[in-house]
């Protein structure tokens, strides 16, 4: 309550996610893909994509790869992977589409569970 306060006195804006989706993990094998979703890039957000709460069957996590594509007429395109240990990954502040992200593998395992995934853009 005192650190808004504190923003509001000192005339600073915090900065807003122009959207953001939560959902859950269960049972993604390699290659499984996310629901689509439109960033209109009205703001300077990163888009990011946070797994707390991950298992996989064999109970050894290491690290998901994950890859974000933008939705393109042909082939979409691809705006890089990141691994993420169970936490969260950024591309940066993206121009304005519709973007999915996909599980592009991991070591060890076969199946990934995440109790929630929360996707900011």
């Amino acid at each position: 309550m005192a650190g808004a306060a504190l923003l509001g006195l000192a005339g600073a804006t915090p900065a807003f996610a122009e959207g953001s989706w939560s959902s859950y993990i269960a049972n993604w094998t390699s290659g499984k893909e996310s629901r689509r979703w439109t960033d209109r890039n009205s703001d300077a957000v990163s888009t990011s994509v946070a797994f707390p709460g991950c298992s996989t069957d064999s109970n050894r996590f290491s690290a998901a790869q994950v890859k974000l594509w933008k939705d393109v007429f042909g082939p979409d395109d691809d705006q890089g992977t990141r691994t993420n240990y169970c936490n969260t990954v950024s591309w940066g502040d993206k121009v304005s589409g519709t973007y999915y992200s996909e599980l592009a593998g991991f070591a060890y395992d076969s199946i990934l569970d995440v109790n929630r995934v929360v996707t900011r853009y």
